[in-house]
């Protein structure tokens, strides 16, 4: 197929879980009826897989350890098609409704979860919900001790969930009292004085596909930075079974499931992508040290 001219290439990541995982279900959704309800991941990433393939694509996937412990077969394919395996927790809670404890031990067992599928480290991490915010950076404390060496938890956005608005907008190393760990923000372009979200997820389902186009052009062409960009398997499963929750999460969860797949085949075709390893952690980028200093 013909490729984009631009010779920026951006960073395709995809967060494996399964629909009823998500954290808006948190309250109507328990835990222990995950292994009940009728799974979808597999069939859904397996999707995934063939449109990288076909557009000769290289992601990375964020997968929960939970479901790497159920569906080993699913993590040994992602990563025997080139694809890179990082880490989104082991049972998608929020960090800031963690104990650093807790925390530590939910990124443990999902790192040993990972590895002993694949027999590869495991890099980086992505934490549900974009969960790391002002108030949960000790996060990032923890991922460092644990050998992991980039975070892509942070969306410089104002959010009623997540975000922290004015945290740097492009990737950079953050400086911490035990170390580094370079921070892989979710995509956004700057209008006026507010962060837009362009990074994908919801918005990419929400929003217009010519504003994700134009967001991705601006950033490639103004500002010769890379995006990154995500998705959820269940993001282009319109056939999922539907869970009633309340009204704001139904439109989130559920508006234009039907159009995702063919805005991905789109995107695929305008942009060039390859994984947040080869995208972010090789050129970081120069503008990190102020960045150090702000977030030390």
């Amino acid at each position: 197929m013909a490729r984009p001219a631009s010779a920026i290439v951006n960073a395709m990541s995809v967060d494996v879980e399964d629909y009823f995982q998500v954290s808006a279900f948190d309250e109507v959704v328990p835990r222990a009826s995950w292994e009940g309800r009728e799974s979808r991941v597999c069939a859904n990433t397996e999707r995934l897989l063939a449109l990288f393939d076909e557009a000769g694509v290289r992601s990375t996937f964020f997968v929960l350890g939970w479901v790497a412990d159920r569906f080993p077969g699913l993590v040994r394919r992602i990563a025997d098609g080139g694809h890179e395996i990082a880490s989104h927790g082991y049972g998608h809670r929020l960090v800031y409704e963690q104990t650093p404890a807790e925390f530590r031990e939910d990124v443990r067992r999902s790192k040993a979860a990972l590895e002993s599928t694949t027999g590869t480290r495991v890099r980086g991490y992505r934490a549900p919900s974009y969960s790391v915010v002002d108030r949960s950076l000790w996060a990032l404390d923890v991922l460092i001790e644990e050998g992991l060496e980039y975070d892509a938890s942070i969306f410089p956005i104002y959010h009623d969930r997540y975000g922290i608005p004015d945290a740097p907008r492009h990737a950079h190393v953050m400086t911490r009292s035990g170390g580094s760990i370079v921070e892989a923000p979710g995509s956004t372009v700057r209008i006026g004085r507010m962060n837009l979200p362009i990074a994908g997820g919801g918005y990419f389902r929400m929003l217009p596909y010519a504003l994700t186009r134009w967001g991705i052009n601006r950033l490639n062409d103004v500002e010769s930075r890379p995006a990154i960009f995500y998705l959820h398997p269940w993001e282009i499963d319109p056939g999922q079974p539907r869970i009633k929750v309340g009204s704001v999460s139904t439109i989130r969860h559920y508006r234009n499931l039907h159009k995702t797949e063919g805005r991905l085949r789109a995107l695929l075709r305008d942009f060039r992508f390859s994984t947040i390893g080869d995208v972010v952690i090789g050129p970081v980028l120069p503008s990190s040290a102020a960045a150090e200093q702000m977030w030390a």
